[in-house]
């Protein structure tokens, strides 16, 4: 090799990478300047909106510049990903994503942006657990009694679930799958709605947030008989998981996390996930997102890229095994 003639390159080469690197320390110490806009996929007042102000409250705190959360619902989600999709990579617009921002492309809706080549995962995330919840007068006193019960009915069992394509409606249709019994869904607007219902009997079960049924649960009226994560949840750590309940494994909830459009510097996306991190982790804010039915998750960007692209994954498997369309 002549050193000489490739050492000119290699100083090129060098230089240019320094000052990719400097760039990018120079934006993690420049940001925030201003006002930092969070998009809800959601309308003011639910889980979503709720949480994320919360953490919005704490980083605006921190670094003493706004965090304003802006509410753009509609079109399962797509109409705030959308947005975020479109805007500028410098770290003022982020996108507090829910599950259809994976389901979505589980059912390959086609959408004027794609989740990996327009959006880079920030994280860190919260989970929202679904509760497999019966009428207290039901005869089931576990997973397993319930998959027993479900195979046993002709026309397998009904669920109460928040909407078609939702992490609730779909995690009832993977138990059936798992469980090898008939589901049907029947969607409701909201949860509470939802177990009215479910304390009358009009329908079997529900399987999802527990938030709403925990009034229903502590008089008596309802009984929960597990939970349907990888593993107990301070949600409401009495209700076993499924397989701790004699059934299938099955693992399917809600959840939230920040992104950000493709192209925002990485040191910004790094900092933001580390200090929304430490945001999760203070023990007023932890109990504050329990209380809403959410579990801080807190976790890496690229853990959350992960988690995305497994979601993608396993609802799309589901959707074609239960023959679910969406729109």
């Amino acid at each position: 090799m002549d050193y000489k003639k490739s050492f000119p390159v290699y100083a090129a080469h060098l230089a240019a990478f320094t000052l990719a690197a400097l760039t990018s320390v120079a934006h993690a110490q420049a940001w925030p300047t201003k006002t930092v806009t969070i998009i809800s996929p959601y309308g003011p007042g639910g889980s979503n909106d709720i949480s994320v102000r919360i953490i919005a409250k704490e980083l605006e705190a921190k670094y003493g510049q706004p965090f304003v959360v802006e509410n753009k619902s509609g079109a399962g989600t797509r109409i705030a990903n959308d947005y975020v999709a479109r805007a500028r990579p410098d770290g003022y617009t982020l996108l507090w994503a829910a599950a259809p921002f994976a389901i979505t492309a589980s059912a390959g809706i086609k959408t004027s942006y794609d989740i990996h080549k327009n959006f880079v995962p920030v994280g860190p995330r919260v989970t929202g657990p679904v509760f497999l919840t019966v009428p207290a007068d039901s005869p089931v006193r576990s997973v397993a009694d319930f998959v027993k019960m479900a195979r046993e009915k002709p026309g397998g069992v009904t669920f109460a679930s928040p909407g078609i394509g939702s992490g609730p409606h779909l995690a009832a249709e993977l138990f059936g799958i798992k469980g090898k019994f008939k589901v049907t869904n029947v969607h409701y607007r909201g949860d509470a709605a939802a177990y009215t219902d479910l304390v009358g009997g009009r329908v079997d079960a529900a399987l999802t947030a527990i938030t709403s049924a925990l009034s229903h649960v502590k008089t008596g009226k309802l009984r929960v008989l597990g939970v349907a994560s990888e593993a107990r949840t301070p949600v409401y750590p009495d209700a076993p998981t499924f397989t701790e309940g004699g059934g299938p494994e099955v693992v399917g909830y809600g959840w939230f996390a920040f992104v950000a459009p493709a192209g925002t510097p990485a040191a910004i996306v790094q900092q933001l996930n580390r200090d929304a991190n430490a945001v999760l982790n203070k023990p007023e804010i932890t109990q504050k997102l329990i209380g809403l039915g959410l579990q801080p998750t807190p976790s890496t960007n690229s853990e959350l890229g992960t988690f995305i692209d497994a979601e993608v994954q396993k609802w799309a498997s589901v959707i074609k095994q239960a023959g679910v369309v969406l729109e």
